[in-house]
Order: structure tokens, then C-alpha cells, then sequence
């Protein structure tokens, strides 16, 4: 059998208009630091390399070309993007300063853990989940 040893990145697409506030929701609100940004002109694009407490990565690519994400109702594929955080109050109240759409808090009947889901300016869903 295959053994997997981690996820190594999480790939996320953005229009070109919404790139730059995209690298700000990511890195001046979630706190993610950049690896490497480079512009691939042969695409019209850019790719943000990401990494959280340099561990974890997303990549960000931007196209001048795109679809907007089926979200309501849900598609198939990947649904969210889910960070563990110690206080999901604490979260709440930074994204609400920071003006991100924030859905309330919820309790996981199977856990027992607090959760939220806010939204990226792409409207990409995402979770923080209580540890």
C-alpha cells in the first residue's frame, strides 16, 4: 500500500481581480506568511505560496478566467478548509473587526467542540474549529 506522509498543499483559485485582496484576507487576517509569489505570464496569472506557522500551505492562484464556485447548493469536491484554533469566540471577534462574513458559532453534537464558518472574498467556505 501507498503511504501517504502529510497533505502537503491546499490549492485555491481566485479571479485576477480579487487576487490582491485575497494575499490580504490570507496573510494580514488568517496570518499566513508567503513562501514565494511569482507571475506566470504565460498564464496571466499569479501563484502565492503560503505556509501556516510554517507548516502548512496554500497555494493561490489567480486567472484572468474563471468559474464562480457552486456553493448553495453544494457541489461535489472539497466543501471547506478547516484551521484548529484554542478560543473560536477569539476568532469570531477578530474576523468580525476585520470585516469577514462570519456565520455564527455552533456547537458539533458528535464532539462537544465549538466551530464556525466565515468566507474568504471569494466566498471560499472555511472553518475554525475549537480544539
Amino acid at each position: 500500500m501507498m503511504q501517504l506522509h502529510a497533505i502537503h498543499h491546499v490549492a485555491m483559485l481566485t479571479s485576477t481581480e480579487l487576487y490582491e485582496e485575497c494575499k490580504r484576507f490570507y496573510t494580514e487576517v488568517l496570518g499566513f506568511t508567503v513562501l514565494a509569489e511569482q507571475y506566470r505570464e504565460e498564464r496571466n496569472s499569479y501563484k502565492l505560496d503560503l505556509a501556516l506557522n510554517g507548516k502548512y500551505q496554500v497555494e493561490l492562484f489567480s486567472f484572468p478566467d474563471y468559474r464562480e464556485r457552486a456553493s448553495f447548493p453544494e457541489a461535489k469536491g472539497l466543501r471547506h478548509l478547516a484551521f484548529a484554533v484554542n478560543n473560536v469566540e477569539e476568532g469570531f471577534a477578530w474576523l468580525t473587526k476585520n470585516a469577514v462574513r462570519v456565520e455564527e458559532i455552533r456547537m458539533d453534537e458528535h464532539s462537544g467542540k465549538r466551530f464556525l464558518f466565515f468566507y474568504d472574498p471569494n466566498g471560499q467556505s472555511l472553518e475554525l474549529y475549537e480544539l
